[in-house]
């Protein structure tokens, strides 16, 4: 096996350097830190594997140091510094998981990030709680969090189910989904077939059929008397999944995009090695077969034509994953009579450039469009224990 890789001019370079890159490039400092990663943990993250160290097993390394300072915490009885640690432990297993292969490995690092994520939650108010809903024989894993404070059981929380694309872990919206508590406004990270948990212990991949999925979920909220109207925010490949789940099912109140498009498959045009990511998502192991079946996933003018409730579309002008005009034609298209465009002349994939802005943007437009019962002007104040947002310049 060769130790070397070549690029376009001819240079060399070992070959876990180059893998060292090309990770840092799929997952930059912004997007690390906005979505909830320490910044130390992220700088040394980047140093160990600078040196050679594996990524899984740097992050692995981070995440075991932050577990240590978790368990000190709860000892001493300083329950929200606890909090914060199990948070950082979750995030550095998360972002560690991220560049495996299916397989033993893939599915220790990511029960060590939902060990954590669990315990962050156990001690929240009201505390999060780990729902696994049947569909097609396999179950769908989320986190339901309720927003803090008391409230009047004859008036439920709108509810948003929040969830990614390709890399579909849900646990790296945390951060998001915060700003929506805060404005009194329940939220559900969801895996969907073929992402995170309902993949690698749900048993469950992507198909033309995954609007019903998601219809499954919301049967299930539909029961939860705690929750009411119900909002979706995709990012990424999710964008696309929820402007379809949202044509599809009219109980869907309110609809972003962020980072979105109408065909997901553009982007294996630019970067063909991406069809890594699609065969597990999918369950196809053959890379053309994959890339074949991908093409079925596409929103036409006539599917947008059902889209028909108060959509947000999020983008950057620079995005080359999904090009900004294929996410203004999904925009464009769509039916809805309340619609928002918003685009970053400097924005990255999904504006993990502008994290706090892009997060308060659209927290509080489904504060504006669902029924909340809250004023954003009494949101519970910004905790920096929990979030670790920051701020990003305006566009």
């Amino acid at each position: 096996m060769s130790t070397r890789s070549q690029d376009a001019a001819g240079a060399t370079t070992p070959v876990w350097k180059a893998a060292a890159e090309a990770h840092k490039r799929a997952m930059p400092l912004q997007r690390l830190t906005g979505n909830g990663m320490d910044y130390a943990d992220v700088i040394a993250l980047y140093a160990a594997v600078d040196e050679g160290t594996p990524w899984e097993d740097a992050a692995q390394a981070l995440g075991d140091r932050n577990v240590a300072r978790a368990e000190e915490a709860m000892a001493a009885g300083h329950l929200a510094t606890a909090r914060s640690w199990w948070l950082a432990a979750s995030c550095c297993y998360r972002v560690g998981q991220v560049v495996l292969e299916d397989g033993s490995r893939k599915r220790e690092i990511f029960t060590e990030m939902m060990k954590c994520y669990r315990r962050a939650g156990e001690l929240a108010d009201p505390p999060v709680e780990h729902l696994h809903i049947p569909y097609a024989g396999g179950q769908l894993g989320g986190w339901l969090a309720l927003p803090p404070g008391e409230r009047d059981p004859s008036r439920p929380a709108p509810i948003v189910i929040i969830f990614g694309g390709f890399d579909g872990w849900r646990e790296e919206y945390h951060v998001g989904a915060t700003y929506l508590q805060q404005r009194g406004i329940a939220t559900l990270l969801l895996d969907g077939p073929g992402q995170g948990e309902s993949r690698l212990f749900g048993g469950l991949v992507l198909d033309e059929e995954f609007a019903k999925a998601f219809s499954t979920v919301i049967d299930h909220l539909d029961n939860d008397p705690r929750v009411g109207e119900v909002g979706i925010w995709g990012n990424s490949m999710g964008g696309y999944l929820a402007a379809a789940v949202a044509t599809a099912d009219n109980r869907i109140k309110a609809c972003c995009v962020n980072g979105g498009t109408v065909r997901p498959a553009e982007i294996l045009d630019r970067y063909p090695r991406f069809t890594a990511k699609v065969r597990p998502l999918l369950g196809i192991d053959d890379p053309q077969a994959a890339t074949a079946a991908m093409e079925a996933f596409v929103l036409t003018r006539e599917d947008l034509a059902h889209l028909t409730c108060p959509l947000l579309v999020l983008h950057g002008t620079p995005d080359q994953v999904f090009l900004v005009e294929n996410a203004r034609q999904l925009y464009e298209h769509a039916a809805s009579d309340d619609k928002t465009w918003r685009e970053w002349a400097d924005g990255d994939h999904c504006i993990y450039n502008h994290s706090h802005e892009k997060h308060t943007v659209v927290a509080d437009w489904f504060a504006d469009h669902l029924n909340t019962h809250h004023s954003s002007h009494g949101a519970t104040p910004f905790d920096p224990t929990i979030d670790n947002a920051h701020a990003g310049d305006r566009s």
